[in-house]
């Protein structure tokens, strides 16, 4: 049974990830040598489930149950800026642009999460968190690296990098290759104008 690796996600504007790419820019100039994977600025998205492995003979039923969930939300804006670090800025394993939302965001993300869960896609573990994954450092990184990136998060006074609607939640299938990723966006969910 052929499978494909999927997560449901939000995407930005172009002016959003015009400013993103100037701030991977800068990180990356800063960060020189340092073992950081950086995420090719057009595959920034803000994710709402990871699914992985899917059977392809499951897409049809799972874009159902996303149009289903998704219909009893409406479109709402997110802000984007600020940039940060998980766990933090002193132990950084992701360097990401944070996002702030109105609650329906948080609305959104439970709900297809719980509608995944009842499909077999387990909840997630953590708090939901929204964020923008700019990078991620590498588990050989040293304690060099880790003062370095901390610095940068900290020299690089971040504010506010724009304003985006969402009108709608995407499902796509992701395909790795050598060179990274290349996502295919499969179906979306329309919100309620």
């Amino acid at each position: 049974m052929p499978v494909i690796r999927a997560f449901i996600a939000i995407d930005l504007t172009p002016e959003i990830i015009k400013r993103l790419e100037q701030v991977s820019k800068q990180l990356k100039t800063r960060l020189d040598g340092v073992p950081v994977r950086w995420v090719p600025v057009d595959n920034i998205h803000l994710t709402l489930k990871f699914l992985g492995d899917v059977s392809v003979a499951n897409v049809e039923m799972l874009q159902k149950i996303l149009l289903a969930e998704i219909n009893g939300h409406h479109a709402f804006e997110i802000s984007v800026g600020g940039l940060g670090a998980f766990p933090s800025a002193r132990r950084a394993r992701v360097v990401w642009v944070g996002v702030e939302a109105p609650a329906e965001l948080a609305a959104v993300q439970s709900g297809v999460d719980g509608a995944m869960d009842r499909l077999g896609y387990a909840r997630e573990d953590r708090p939901f968190s929204p964020h923008l994954t700019l990078g991620r450092v590498s588990r050989n990184a040293a304690a060099q690296d880790e003062r370095l990136i901390y610095e940068a998060i900290e020299a690089i006074k971040l504010g506010f990098l724009g304003v985006a609607r969402v009108q709608g939640v995407h499902l796509y299938k992701s395909d790795l290759h050598p060179n990274g990723a290349v996502y295919t966006r499969l179906f979306t969910a329309s919100l309620k104008e």
